[in-house]
């Protein structure tokens, strides 16, 4: 599978890039946006919004800098908006974008209610213009592993699927996302990304349960989460079990799949975001080794040989195919030329992230399974 492939037929020279602006210059603007908005073809990152202007500077000497948000949104020049400010200002930059008849990328989570979502996609529609929340872990090395193996059909039907995304910092940071108030904690930070996942793979589900915890000493938001999507549709039940901490020293694996004829492992994490943090930056034109995970996920396969009573196990290694978070800004490009017919992330998939993410938070304020409402998987 190559993540790029919408962009066959891409020429860079044809039209005038996209001109972009990144509201926030926080981790997830320096660390994630910037560096991937500039090193896409057709797209130019023509100008940050922030209050660390020598910061942005030093790391961007040609981009415009300016401090307030409307500065940036009353250019008629700019295309494309990206908000990585925290959660809770998310709606009302993101509104005023749209509003400003710009299209507007979130990072996750697209709002901290589903009713700002919901106001969102409303005004976008109104206005026709995209709004997407950036999702790049569609674009991590595993998740697209994953695919090929459920592609293949080499699991059977899968019966159980555990997607943990455990860490160890057992210190707590100054920074507003362990601090008490609207998006805070673990379950909006890293929830957006394995709900995500599981509706990418899985569609929407029946029911959700949701426990939140905060066990590090000091703690003042959830530092742990378990989540339980349950899934009976017509194909058999299947249960996806979402999980993440704070306090993992040892992780297990980072994804264990299991089926009715075998499983796929997986351990460790994609390396783009280290990569990103350790300052390297993906160029379009050469990407050999981006994204290529030295951990390479496995295939335990239960085959029934004829003469044989008990199924022979086989061990393979799983697809590895490299990462490519650049394909998200690529695609979005693409959609916005008229070279792709969706985004990224479409609008259905925006509400449905924000829908599990707010139902959750009912699940473990009630401590119990709650229904989903909506369209359900059939597979």
């Amino acid at each position: 599978m190559n993540p790029l492939s919408t962009r066959n037929n891409f020429d860079s020279s044809v039209a005038t890039p996209l001109q972009v602006a990144l509201m926030g210059y926080g981790n997830a603007g320096r660390i994630f946006h910037a560096p991937l908005i500039s090193s896409v073809p057709g797209l130019q990152l023509a100008c940050i919004c922030s209050s660390q202007a020598a910061a942005v500077q030093a790391d961007w000497p040609q981009v415009r800098v300016v401090e307030a948000p409307e500065a940036a949104l009353a250019d008629p020049r700019i295309d494309v908006v990206v908000v990585a400010t925290p959660n809770a200002s998310h709606h009302a930059l993101a509104k005023a974008a749209l509003l400003a008849g710009k299209h507007v990328v979130v990072d996750k989570p697209c709002c901290v209610t589903l009713a700002e979502a919901d106001d969102l996609l409303a005004t976008a529609q109104a206005h026709n213009r995209v709004l997407t929340v950036f999702q790049n872990r569609r674009f991590d090395a595993d998740f697209l592993a994953l695919q090929q193996v459920l592609t293949s059909g080499q699991l059977g039907r899968v019966v159980q699927v555990e997607s943990t995304f455990d860490r160890y910092r057992p210190q707590v940071p100054v920074r507003w996302r362990e601090q008490s108030g609207p998006g805070s904690g673990l379950w909006f930070d890293l929830g957006p990304h394995l709900v995500d996942q599981a509706l990418a793979l899985w569609g929407v589900p029946d029911a959700l349960s949701l426990e939140l915890a905060s066990l590090r000493d000091g703690a003042q938001v959830n530092d742990w989460f378990h989540a339980v999507l349950r899934y009976d549709n017509r194909h058999g039940a299947l249960r996806v079990i979402l999980h993440a901490s704070t306090l993992v020293a040892q992780p297990g694996p980072r994804w264990a799949v299991h089926g009715t004829r075998g499983s796929f492992t997986k351990y460790g994490l994609d390396p783009q975001e280290e990569a990103l943090k350790a300052g390297q930056r993906p160029q379009f034109a050469a990407l050999d080794g981006w994204g290529q995970d030295p951990q390479v996920g496995e295939v335990l396969r239960l085959d029934r040989i004829a003469g044989v009573t008990a199924p022979v196990s086989v061990r393979q290694a799983a697809p590895n195919p490299c990462g490519n978070y650049l394909a998200y800004y690529a695609q979005l490009h693409d959609h916005l030329r008229g070279l792709a017919p969706e985004p990224p992330v479409s609008a259905s998939d925006v509400r449905a992230v924000m829908q599990l993410l707010t139902l959750g938070e009912v699940s473990a304020a009630q401590g119990r399974f709650v229904a989903v409402p909506g369209p359900k998987a059939d597979a």
